[in-house]
C-alpha cells in the first residue's frame, strides 16, 4: 500500500468523522486511528429553568400568569415528538381545539414512547418546543387556553 492511498484513507476518516479505519488490500493490512475530538468542541444545549409539574401528566395550572392559560410541562427527560411517525401530520398545531385526553405529543424516554395528553378542553395557544428536541423534566411543552 502506498503513501498516497494512506493519505486518501486519512482524508476519508476526517470527512466521515471516524476515529479508526482498518483496510485489507492486496494481502496487506493497515489500521489508522486518531484521537477523538477534545471535549471543549462539544456543544451543550442550554436548558430552561426547572418548574415542577402539579398534575400527574405534567399540567401546571398554578404558575400561569393568565388564569385561562394552562401550561403542559414534560413529566420526564426525553425526546419530544410532535407526530406519531416521521412523515405523519402533527398531533396538534397552534389554534387547534383539544379535548381532555387528546394526545398532544410523544416523549421518547429509554426507547419507550410516552403519550402526553391534554388535561382539559381548550385551544393550543403555543407549542414551546420543536420536533426532535430533547426536553427536561418540567420543561414547558404547550400552553393551552381553557374554554
Amino acid at each position: 500500500m502506498n503513501e498516497e492511498n494512506i493519505r486518501k484513507y486519512a482524508e476519508l476518516m476526517n470527512e466521515l468523522g471516524l476515529s479508526a479505519l482498518e483496510i485489507t488490500e492486496d494481502g496487506s493490512k493497515i489500521r489508522l486511528e486518531r484521537e477523538a475530538a477534545p471535549a471543549s468542541a462539544v456543544t451543550v444545549p442550554v436548558m430552561q429553568p426547572l418548574t415542577l409539574p402539579s398534575a400527574s401528566n405534567g399540567a401546571d395550572t398554578s404558575s400561569a400568569l393568565d388564569a385561562d392559560i394552562i401550561t403542559i410541562t414534560s413529566p420526564m427527560v426525553g425526546v419530544f415528538y410532535a407526530a406519531p411517525t416521521e412523515n405523519a401530520e402533527h398531533f396538534v398545531s397552534v389554534g387547534a381545539r383539544v379535548k381532555k385526553g387528546d394526545t398532544l405529543c410523544i416523549i421518547e424516554a429509554m426507547k419507550l414512547m410516552n403519550e402526553i395528553t391534554s388535561e382539559e378542553d381548550g385551544i393550543v395557544a403555543e407549542i414551546c418546543v420543536t420536533n426532535g428536541q430533547v426536553v427536561d423534566f418540567g420543561c414547558d411543552l404547550f400552553k393551552i387556553k381553557r374554554l
